[in-house]
């Protein structure tokens, strides 16, 4: 962002900076070593509370999503006007291809990012525009919850001095869904009556990894560390995978359906995928005391793990004995 920044009424709640930035293709290794500066920077920022940074995943997203959670809007507005974020933004220019989009959103409401798939939409209304804008703002909501897949929707107006667009975020259950609505007869016929007040409007779409398996209900607490999602992934994927393979894959895919490996195999993953979307966030809420425990604890550490440890020693011996008894698949 240029240009000084008002702070605007302060909030209670949290608050999270969501930016999105599109690179120039030569310019990704640079951009996320400058990325790694900027995480260093803000973690320091008296308010911060967690940084998820979302690389690209073309062709569905092609821009860096970086969300940014503060205990408050102020010490949000704190950072994005430090002298160290204009010096480290200055720094980044070179790599952006247009401009990137700040965006400050209040995390009480409901239909806050991340979910499977979402959309940032912002627009540019024309002076003494705003009353009309609300008014189709309503109808395009309308419209939009009858869409399939439509899970929720943001809307958020403009912070003086720190967001001057008004902002909508749409989530959907699938890339494809969203899509459909943002492709769709209705929607560009809304946009064309939107026209006449509107002086600009995009859409840039976010898309999540496996975070969302590991929400354990505190959304100020920060992630889990990757070692400990690591190790509750494959305590649940193991036993899928082993099970799904012996009682699916083998008596019907091959033994029935006499299909190849190669298309059996992929068949098997879409299957443990769903299955582990279930039962990985409900393995993640009954290790929560040792995945996000409330302070730091070595013994607590160390107990989790070894438990976590003693189940893959269980999982390991149980389907040697079933492979060794009932199943022989080689």
């Amino acid at each position: 962002m240029t240009g000084p920044l008002e702070a605007p009424k302060t909030k209670t709640s949290t608050v999270t900076v969501v930016t999105q930035t599109r690179i120039a293709p030569d310019m990704a290794n640079a951009f996320a070593r400058w990325q790694h500066k900027i995480s260093k920077a803000v973690a320091a920022q008296p308010g911060f509370i967690k940084e998820t940074v979302m690389p690209p995943s073309p062709p569905a997203q092609v821009d860096w999503v970086i969300l940014q959670r503060f205990a408050s809007t102020k010490a949000a507005v704190a950072w994005l006007r430090s002298d160290e974020r204009q010096r480290l933004v200055a720094e980044a220019q070179p790599m952006l291809v247009g401009q990137d989009d700040v965006h400050l959103v209040d995390d009480s409401e409901s239909g806050v990012l991340p979910a499977p798939a979402s959309a940032v939409i912002s627009t540019r209304i024309k002076p003494g525009q705003e009353n009309t804008y609300r008014q189709w703002e309503r109808k395009i909501a309308a419209a939009q919850a009858r869409s399939p897949g439509f899970q929720g929707y943001r809307f958020e107006p403009p912070v003086p001095g720190v967001q001057e667009d008004w902002l909508a975020i749409l989530r959907f259950d699938s890339e494809a869904n969203l899509q459909t609505w943002l492709n769709s007869a209705e929607r560009k016929l809304l946009l064309e009556e939107a026209a006449v007040f509107t002086e600009e409007s995009h859409a840039r779409i976010v898309r999540t990894g496996f975070d969302q398996w590991f929400q354990l209900g505190d959304a100020e607490a920060p992630s889990p560390p990757a070692w400990k999602q690591n190790m509750i992934v494959l305590l649940t994927l193991y036993p899928v995978v082993m099970l799904i393979t012996a009682w699916f894959e083998h008596p019907f895919l091959v033994g029935q359906l006499k299909m190849s490996h190669w298309n059996a195999l992929f068949l098997d993953n879409v299957l443990s995928v769903l299955v582990l979307s279930v039962l990985t966030p409900w393995a993640s809420r009954r290790l929560g005391w040792w995945l996000r425990p409330a302070d730091r604890d070595l013994k607590r550490d160390i107990a989790g793990t070894a438990l976590v440890i003693g189940l893959y020693v269980l999982c390991l011996i149980a389907f040697w004995q079933y492979e060794t008894h009932v199943w022989r698949p080689w």
